[in-house]
């Protein structure tokens, strides 16, 4: 091929690339008020890391982790013999660290692979890499008395280190790529990660134990309110960045206040008082229709003077009223508004103190029960509690976040209304 022809194919190149560049600028807003700048300045930025591989990949393997686990402690009720509700609760309970284990080796696979594919690397390479880095990772500790040591040894930590694992891989596996192309580059990158792992693991530098400690604190809050107001911001911060904040979550958070749920639940079977504020069906009165708070969002833009937003809300009020809310954070969309991300997050935090000093004074009833949050707000904190004052909390905490949502989307309205 001649030279001519090679930049003819550039310059044609280019000239295909500049409108698409220019169209991405067109549909930023235009205008110089606050809201139009400020997403001119930070929605390409937010863009940019929420189309990242990593993010994407994290986004989709996530839930399939957490799935793991639902899965793994639905199997005990076929595999522990029935005797009596404490014994299965006390099983739950000591089933939650082996479920996490398992899907701290779920999400290995399934990140690997995913990252694999958006990044067009080998998948089995990367794959067995991550898997050697995670099993290196661990405490020689961990393999002494067989599964229930590793299970233990993982605690928490298992899914973050999986994450952090399959992170490392892929960027041994680029560098080595860069530098000896595909093939020797995947093999280089990878026997290097894992000898770096090896030289940790004989300095006794564990991964895994490392970020078990860093962050061991949230979990140590137990039963307080800043454990209740710190969980609900981390999961709506999360979730703004494009990431399923309860899967994220889950693997430290949910053994802690599961176990207290069963602690409530066998002081209502004893007719002794309730001992715990803060457990797993406590978060239904702080996200009335999920993540942020959004049921109130939803019903605020019914009255829309924006057609889109209208329909919109019309599209989603029944996913909200049973708590199911990916619709409108990816749909509206809430992930990476900078309008609307600040009662996102504000909307939870403020229902937190509500719902802490309610409890703790004893105005309401304690959550008994777990209770599934797809049920439809107050009809799941009423099977929660057995309390019909706790639905008088649901409905102040509804006209609280609206209070906070409601100057916002006039708000954001606006800048719809002139981008139309």
């Amino acid at each position: 091929m001649s030279p001519s022809s090679v930049e003819s194919k550039r310059s044609s190149a280019g000239s295909e690339a500049r409108p698409a560049a220019a169209a991405v600028e067109l549909a930023l807003p235009t205008g110089n008020g606050f809201v139009a700048r400020l997403e001119r300045a930070v929605a390409p930025y937010a863009h940019r890391f929420a189309e990242g591989a990593a993010v994407q990949a994290l986004r989709e393997s996530l839930p399939i982790a957490f799935g793991v686990v639902v899965l793994y402690l639905i199997a005990l009720r076929w595999t522990v013999p029935f005797v009596d509700w404490p014994t299965y609760r006390a099983a739950v309970r000591d089933g939650i660290g082996p479920g996490f284990a398992l899907a701290s080796l779920v999400m290995t696979i399934v990140l690997s692979l995913r990252l694999a594919l958006r990044l067009h690397y080998a998948v089995a390479p990367m794959i067995l890499f991550a898997l050697a880095v995670f099993w290196i990772a661990m405490p020689r500790e961990a393999y002494a008395t067989g599964w229930s040591a590793f299970a233990e040894t993982l605690g928490a930590s298992g899914l973050f280190t999986a994450i952090l694992v399959c992170l490392a891989t892929a960027g041994a596996v680029g560098y080595g790529r860069r530098r000896f192309g595909p093939g020797r580059g995947d093999l280089a990158g990878g026997v290097a990660l894992c000898a770096f792992a090896g030289l940790l693991n004989l300095a006794h530098f564990s991964i895994a134990g490392s970020i078990a400690a860093a962050i061991a604190p949230l979990a140590t809050l137990g039963d307080s309110f800043v454990a209740l107001a710190l969980i609900a911001a981390i999961e709506a911060m999360l979730w703004l960045v494009g990431i399923h904040g309860p899967a994220m979550l889950a693997a430290l958070v949910f053994p802690v206040y599961l176990n207290l749920q069963l602690q409530n639940t066998a002081a209502q079977a004893h007719h002794d008082a309730i001992p715990h504020v803060v457990v797993v069906s406590t978060f239904l009165f702080v996200f009335p229709g999920g993540a942020g708070a959004t049921l109130p969002l939803v019903a605020l833009l019914l009255r829309s003077r924006v057609p889109r937003l209208r329909k919109f809300a019309y599209a989603t009020i029944l996913p909200s009223l049973i708590n199911v809310n990916e619709p409108v954070i990816f749909g509206l969309p809430l992930a990476y508004n900078p309008v609307l991300a600040v009662p996102f997050v504000l909307a939870p935090v403020v229902l937190s103190c509500t719902t802490y000093a309610a409890m703790a004074l004893n105005l309401v009833g304690r959550p008994l029960f777990y209770v599934p949050s797809t049920l439809p707000a107050f009809v799941n904190v009423f099977l929660a509690t057995l309390d019909w004052r706790d639905c008088v909390l649901v409905a102040v905490n509804l006209v609280l976040a609206a209070a906070i949502w409601l100057p916002f989307v006039r708000v954001y309205e606006r800048a719809e209304a002139a981008r139309a």
